[in-house]
């Protein structure tokens, strides 16, 4: 037989974060193509101020592999699932060393 405890009830129903830590590695199989939507990205983007469009586009001109955050959607990853709220999302997108074919890659060792 159990017991009913209202403290753990309590805790239970209680709001709880929950860290996700996801890892992708894409291959960039078109830099060109991807700055170009990535530009486009940041041209359409209604939430951008001016300052911050700017900076945006500097940042691929300078690095296209950042060009690839701007298609990052936390919200669509989350957004349809019951009983969920997004708290706080943060991103990055940097190059990286990676070969599928090289058994010593470590899957957290991007650096």
């Amino acid at each position: 037989m159990t017991s009913f405890d209202p403290s753990s009830a309590a805790e239970q129903s209680a709001p709880r974060f929950v860290r996700v830590n996801i890892e992708l590695i894409a291959e960039i199989t078109d830099e060109q193509a991807l700055k170009a939507a990535a530009l486009d990205q940041v041209r359409d983007d209604t939430y951008m101020d001016d300052a911050e469009r700017a900076e945006s586009v500097e940042a691929i001109e300078i690095d296209p592999s950042g060009s690839l955050a701007h298609f990052i959607d936390p919200v669509a990853l989350l957004g349809s699932v019951p009983g969920v709220e997004l708290a706080s999302a943060t991103w990055e997108s940097a190059r990286t060393e990676y070969d599928p074919d090289d058994e010593t890659w470590e899957e957290h060792d991007l650096g």
